[in-house]
């Protein structure tokens, strides 16, 4: 058995949560906050069987792929060296740990 977490963006965590649903697969789902852009994360827990783990990370992949978004810097007048970057966003953080024992009650 094993235990998935599958870090992901507000904007993409209902859809990864749906498509897990209808494949089968149960989550639960917590609020997180992101470090760079501070912006909200869901962090999904998801329990399966060893063999589905790949399975899993390929829904999540599919769901939650990255993308470009404009980071725009907080400026104040005379800071001459601040800009609006680009970054990439989306994407998933997957930590896959082993379970050494469940009960569903």
């Amino acid at each position: 058995m094993k235990l998935i977490y599958a870090i992901v963006r507000n904007n993409d965590s209902a859809q990864v949560t749906e498509t897990l649903n209808k494949k089968g697969f149960y989550v639960t789902k917590m609020a997180s906050t992101g470090g760079f852009l501070r912006e909200g994360n869901t962090t999904l827990l998801i329990g399966t069987d060893e063999d589905k783990v790949d399975e899993v990370i390929e829904i999540v992949k599919r769901e939650c792929g990255p993308r470009q978004q404009l980071y725009l810097n907080n400026i104040t007048p005379g800071d001459y060296g601040a800009m609006n970057s680009v970054v990439n966003v989306g994407g998933a953080t997957i930590f896959v740990m082993d379970v050494e024992r469940f009960e569903k009650i």
